[in-house]
């Protein structure tokens, strides 16, 4: 016999939610890099969060890049 965590067993997720747009305006910062950024970001509206992970990694790692190269400069 094995056990599974209370809730789990047989049942259904549930109704899947819809995901909507929530609206956030994009102020262009006129900084390249950051405003490419944002606009990833923006893309993301309305998408389900799984699709979120690689993007917020990719710029994340693009504004920790160009905050170094400021730090060299």
């Amino acid at each position: 016999m094995t056990s599974e965590p209370a809730g789990t067993a047989g049942e259904a997720a549930g109704p899947v939610q819809q995901v909507g747009p929530l609206g956030v305006e994009l102020t262009p910062t006129g900084h390249p890099v950051v405003d490419a950024g944002l606009v990833r970001l923006e893309a993301l509206d309305g998408v389900p969060a799984e699709a979120h992970v690689a993007v917020y990694e990719d710029v994340h790692q693009r504004l920790a890049d160009t905050l170094a190269a400021l730090d060299q400069e």
